[in-house]
């Protein structure tokens, strides 16, 4: 397309206006995270249709500006309204060269630099969270993650599943917290499950799991013949951001041989934070400081202090994203399991046209595309890899510990501004903060959650509130019901550009936008 006008010159166009609009335009607070149009509207704007004649550069270039100028500024520092946000420069120079060398992952012949990332960073991945050997993918996206944890802990229990499918098994049931994320249900819907055979586990205030329910309802399928498979625990829920109890479920799934899956796709980014890493106990390998010896020079006292392994690597399977937390472009997501060849076992069958085991030029193990389930397979490695090259192991950690304190900021300006109420009393877990937030009409009434009329006037707020500032553009939140309670805004606190006057404005917008309904 384009005649023939010279594609390189357009190219360069485009890229200058990826960075005045993406990069550059973005980070100005002034201008607006998203100028709404509704559907229809939209549809008028845009040129859809296909031409049967190509379009000019100058039309093309049009077409890509109309993109930025209706699309949602996730890099815009008033996003906040899902688990991803902010630009990430060194990614995105990794997702351009990437997209431009145009492969398909499945084996070194096609992507031999791609190839050799993948392995070593999923295994860097893997000795973080504390797995000795073990195997692993990137997959296109976290519920993708899930379902491979479902799939090998089905085989795990009964291999024979590769050949005969479920008419060979009995009933099996697995286990997930009530606030897990629902591709759980999904996936054992497209497993042949069943959704009914994914039993909810209660959870406490703070969505955390509650393992004396989970203890119960194990038993309780067993009594009814049912096969216990898999557990799976959540690190940093969607709604909540809360932290399951690693290390007391997997006593449970360690006691009734139950396959241990880790939803780590939000949380896992604490891995690479020492400040935070504990809330993932259980899945990583974690030091404890004993005091040896102490010594005392001049007026001081000098500690010497021994560090022990104590590492309990609990967990069969993580799933972790790093296109949230981390901030790598999306779509970044990895899967790993300790036990080495379950994948190949599970998920390789022999492909001649494509997998050779006679190969002359290299061993086919570097053929990677044999043991996941996808064919072609887009390259999401080298994007995460250029990035950690560029910030190392201290800049990430500073970007996770950022997000960490920007959010316990904006929970104490919730807590100590009118109007404003924390969904649970305790400071967030993670950097999702959770409130509700009542106009000036609604501030003299009881709160009383066990009101009905009054959670359907707390729950009539968020949706107006959200409708002006997505008209308005200046900050997206999202909101949602849960467990019963009336709809609450969800902030979710990633951009490592994000500052504490920013927390202040959320509230203060939030304040004016809502006072008056």
């Amino acid at each position: 397309s384009g005649g023939n006008e010279d594609a390189v010159t357009f190219l360069r166009s485009v890229f200058d206006l990826v960075i005045k609009e993406g990069v550059e335009r973005v980070k100005d607070a002034s201008t607006p995270v998203i100028d709404f149009k509704n559907p229809e509207e939209l549809e008028q704007i845009l040129d859809l249709k296909i031409p049967m004649q190509s379009s000019s550069h100058d039309q093309l270039l049009h077409y890509c500006e109309q993109v930025f100028k209706y699309s949602v500024k996730t890099a815009h520092p008033h996003f906040f309204n899902q688990l991803y946000a902010g630009l990430d420069p060194y990614g995105f120079a990794g997702q351009v060269v990437t997209d431009v060398l145009n492969t398909s992952i499945y084996t070194y012949e096609v992507a031999p630099v791609f190839v050799l990332m993948e392995k070593y960073l999923l295994r860097h991945v893997r000795q973080l969270i504390g797995y000795e050997g073990g195997d692993g993918t990137f997959s296109p996206g976290g519920s993708y993650s899930n379902m491979l944890g479902m799939n090998l802990a089905r085989f795990n229990k009964f291999p024979q599943v590769v050949r005969v499918g479920m008419r060979g098994l009995p009933r099996i049931v697995a286990f997930v917290s009530s606030q897990s994320h629902y591709s759980n249900k999904k996936n054992a819907a497209l497993l042949g499950i069943g959704i009914d055979d994914v039993i909810p586990v209660a959870t406490d205030n703070c969505g955390r799991m509650l393992t004396s329910d989970l203890k119960r309802k194990i038993e309780e399928s067993k009594e009814e013949g049912a096969v216990p498979f898999l557990v799976v625990g959540t690190c940093g829920t969607t709604v909540l951001g809360a932290f399951d109890p690693v290390d007391e479920i997997a006593d449970i799934c360690q006691d009734n041989n139950i396959w241990l899956h880790i939803d780590a796709a939000w949380g896992g980014g604490v891995l690479l934070s020492s400040k935070h890493r504990h809330l993932c106990k259980g899945i990583h390998r974690y030091m404890i400081k004993h005091l040896y010896h102490c010594i005392r020079v001049s007026n001081s006292i000098i500690y010497l202090v021994i560090l022990t392994d104590c590492s309990h690597i609990r967990s069969d399977s993580v799933a972790w994203n790093p296109h949230k937390m981390m901030m790598a472009p999306l779509q970044c997501c990895i899967f790993v399991t300790k036990h080495d060849s379950v994948m190949k076992n599970c998920q390789s069958i022999q492909v001649p046209y494509l997998f050779q085991p006679d190969k002359t030029l290299y061993s086919p193990e570097y053929d990677i595309g044999s043991k996941v389930i996808q064919c072609g397979r887009k390259v999401d490695v080298f994007k995460l890899w250029l990035m950690m090259k560029a910030h190392g192991n201290i800049g990430l950690e500073s970007r996770i510990n950022k997000a960490f304190d920007n959010a316990q900021y904006l929970a104490e300006l919730v807590k100590k501004t009118d109007g404003f109420k924390l969904v649970c009393d305790v400071s967030p877990e993670c950097t999702n903060v959770c409130f509700w937030y009542l106009p000036k009409r609604l501030r003299k009434l009881e709160w009383r959650l066990d009101d009905k009329a009054f959670c359907q006037k707390v729950a009539a707020v968020p949706p107006i509130v959200k409708e002006k500032m997505t008209t308005s553009g200046s900050l997206l939140v999202g909101y949602q019901p849960l467990a019963g309670m009336p709809s609450f805004f969800r902030m979710v606190v990633i951009n490592d550009e994000l500052t504490k006057s920013d927390m202040h404005f959320v509230i203060n917008e939030i304040d004016k936008l809502g006072q008056d309904i």
